[in-house]
């Protein structure tokens, strides 16, 4: 009698392994705030930062972690919609916000976005400061490139932020008009990001022991570089971050600030120094803000409106400045200038700086 063979198990179907999770890192606010410390810091943990890179410069000699593609479609679309990069004006936000469902834009920026993740590896950081006017419109690309986002926003104060940008930058820009910027800038950040994955790092914790914010982090933002870095990347970050750093050291006796721009800069510190403890991101937190940006706005409105003269002679002398630039009388048709009288031209002439010699 012949023994039935013994059943075999079923051989082990092979599985191919999920793909890592896509994520992306944006870290927002105002520039000398510490984003480039913590943008550095998460790249060389194992982070990737797009390249090509901004260079380093006597600004920041341990490099900015801005890739200068990020850099130059900012720059871009800055220049398309009229707004600087330290715009002051509350409207701002609505100019460059009218680009968020153009669809060309993005597009183009998704298919960027979905390259770097391929060629980059799926964990990205994202930096530059002129970042926080386009959130919209990066939102969208990492949504559609099914990657996860998370914001974080440096905190500095303002008084230090100022005084850094008037050491480092071009002094010839106001101490009033750097606080105003502070403001609108980060108001509007704490706004956009908010119902989304986010934190905020104050910049002195940073200094005074980076391991405590950036691998806070890594586990908020389920970081995978982050949380398996290795002993060697540890001691890298801790060459990179530089305590020393911490140069300006200001307060408002240092800085000229009329008194109601300085109240509400003072105040929108304070709101925005809460957030970073633990449960400090509170309704009651976001309130307060909130009052703060309609403050904002109230007492710039009150300003533009104030100085309006001062615009409209700044806008007459730089038409005038203009070689060869066609006047309003210039503009209307010669059939119909031909039907106005002589005495009439002339004095219209007169009137727009052209007469006749």
């Amino acid at each position: 009698m012949v023994d039935a063979p013994t059943p075999t198990e079923p051989p082990a179907q092979l599985v191919d392994p999920a793909p890592p999770e896509r994520r992306v890192v944006f870290v927002v606010g105002s520039g000398r705030s510490g984003t480039s410390s913590m943008a550095g810091a998460l790249q060389t943990l194992g982070m990737t930062v797009p390249a090509p890179e901004v260079a380093a410069d006597d600004t920041n000699p341990k490099g900015f972690a801005e890739s200068q593609w990020v850099v130059d479609f900012h720059d871009e679309l800055l220049e398309r919609t009229n707004v600087s990069m330290a715009d002051a004006r509350p409207s701002a936000w609505f100019d460059t916000g009218r680009l968020n469902n153009f669809e060309p834009l993005r597009t183009r920026l998704h298919t960027w976005l979905e390259e770097q993740l391929v060629a980059g590896g799926p964990e990205l950081v994202v930096k530059d400061p002129r970042l926080a006017w386009f959130l919209g419109v990066w939102r969208s690309a990492a949504m559609r490139a099914e990657a996860e986002a998370g914001y974080v926003t440096m905190l500095r104060p303002v008084t230090e932020v100022v005084g850094s940008k008037q050491r480092v930058y071009d002094a010839r820009t106001s101490e009033v008009h750097r606080t105003a910027a502070w403001v609108n800038m980060m108001l509007h950040v704490e706004r956009s990001t908010r119902g989304s994955a986010r934190a905020f790092v104050r910049y002195h914790d940073l200094l005074d022991d980076w391991t405590v914010p950036v691998f806070g982090l890594g586990q908020r933002f389920d970081l995978d570089a982050v949380k398996s870095a290795s002993a060697n990347d540890i001691r890298k970050v801790h060459q990179f971050i530089d305590p020393s750093l911490r140069r300006v050291s200001l307060t408002w006796d240092d800085i000229e600030v009329p008194r109601r721009l300085r109240d509400i800069a003072q105040a929108t510190w304070e709101a925005l120094d809460q957030l970073p403890d633990e449960g400090g991101d509170t309704p009651e937190v976001q309130a307060t803000l909130d009052e703060l940006r309609a403050a904002y706005a109230d007492m710039y409105d009150e300003a533009e409106a104030l100085t309006r003269s001062t615009a409209d002679a700044a806008r007459r002398e730089g038409a005038r400045a203009q070689p060869g630039a066609p006047s309003a009388v210039d503009k209307v048709p010669h059939s119909v200038r031909a039907m106005v009288p002589p005495s009439v031209r002339r004095g219209l002439r007169k009137v727009a700086g052209r007469e006749r010699g």
